[in-house]
């Protein structure tokens, strides 16, 4: 565990690409994507990606890696994480995970086991069919008889999951607790969380979105949708996406349309907490709106004590 990775994260709209770029250009350093909606090609207003400016003054990876509707997921993820962070490393250069999607974050500083199982559709179609005649709770039945760990750690009513954990078995032939888990860290990390009092979120999610339709969220809707790519792909189900392409299509106006997606990013927010606690102790956590210094100061303490070995 030799190499050093920085973590930055935190709730939608709280600041860290923002300050990503201030450690970046303190300390040599080079940004990851950690966001699950930044992977895919012409998404760039609703996702709010790094602008090209911010592009030029930083090295910035793993953004516009597929088009919106090829499939990415966890395991692909990891890959070319680890890859990006070692070349990054190879450099000398600093690199910086930054994002706000639990699930990639995690699975780099927790180091993760994750199946080769690739997503069968037509086995989740199956499956989604039997929940939707039999209820979750035959689901649930089938995977207690392969694997009653993994079985006892999902709900009856948790199908995403449930579905995934039978794909697992049916690929690969073994229980899926038998081959997902975490392996010993491959980094020494540090994680900055940058948080903010709710209203003051609030304030700046709403912000937020009512700049992207200044920028023009809503032609790169419409875009997206006469390149032929369905709102129902995965790719589209990221929050704003379906709530425009309802209103171009006349079933809401624009401003419910805004303000169902104001409210949806307030919800996601307060999830995005579940995956980042203020309580981990793992989590160095810093007001976003106050002496912006201080996570530059705990990053600088971190590295020279890396160099020193100690």
């Amino acid at each position: 565990m030799t190499e050093c990775l920085i973590a930055i994260v935190g709730p939608t709209a709280v600041g860290k690409s923002r300050t990503a770029i201030e450690v970046a250009l303190a300390f040599g350093g080079e940004i990851i994507n950690a966001d699950s909606r930044q992977v895919y090609r012409y998404m760039d207003i609703g996702t709010n990606k790094p602008t090209r400016d911010e592009r030029s003054r930083v090295p910035h990876h793993l953004f516009d890696v597929v088009s919106p509707d090829e499939n990415f997921n966890l395991a692909l993820y990891r890959e070319l994480a680890v890859s990006t962070i070692g070349s990054v490393e190879e450099r000398r250069r600093v690199p910086l995970l930054v994002g706000g999607s639990g699930l990639y974050v995690w699975t780099i500083v927790e180091n993760w086991q994750i199946p080769a199982a690739l997503p069968d559709a037509a086995f989740r179609r199956e499956m989604e069919e039997m929940a939707r005649r039999e209820g979750g709770e035959s689901l649930h039945h089938l995977l207690r008889r392969v694997d009653p760990v993994a079985a006892a750690k999902i709900a009856p009513t948790n199908i995403r999951r449930l579905i995934r954990a039978l794909e697992i078995y049916q690929a690969t032939g073994k229980p899926p607790s038998e081959v997902q888990g975490k392996l010993a860290p491959r980094f020494r990390t540090k994680i900055i969380g940058l948080t903010m009092e709710r209203e003051l979120l609030y304030e700046a999610i709403n912000a937020r979105v009512d700049k992207m339709i200044e920028l023009g969220f809503i032609d790169e809707v419409k875009g997206l949708i006469e390149l032929g790519y369905d709102v129902d792909l995965p790719s589209m189900s990221g929050i704003g996406y379906r709530q425009i392409a309802a209103y171009l299509r006349g079933e809401t106006s624009l401003s419910s349309a805004v303000e169902r997606i104001k409210m949806e990013t307030h919800r996601f927010a307060r999830h995005q907490y579940a995956w980042f606690r203020l309580s981990d102790p793992r989590i160095t956590w810093f007001r976003a709106d106050e002496c912006p210094q201080r996570p530059l100061e705990a990053i600088q303490h971190f590295l020279m004590a890396g160099a020193t070995g100690k």
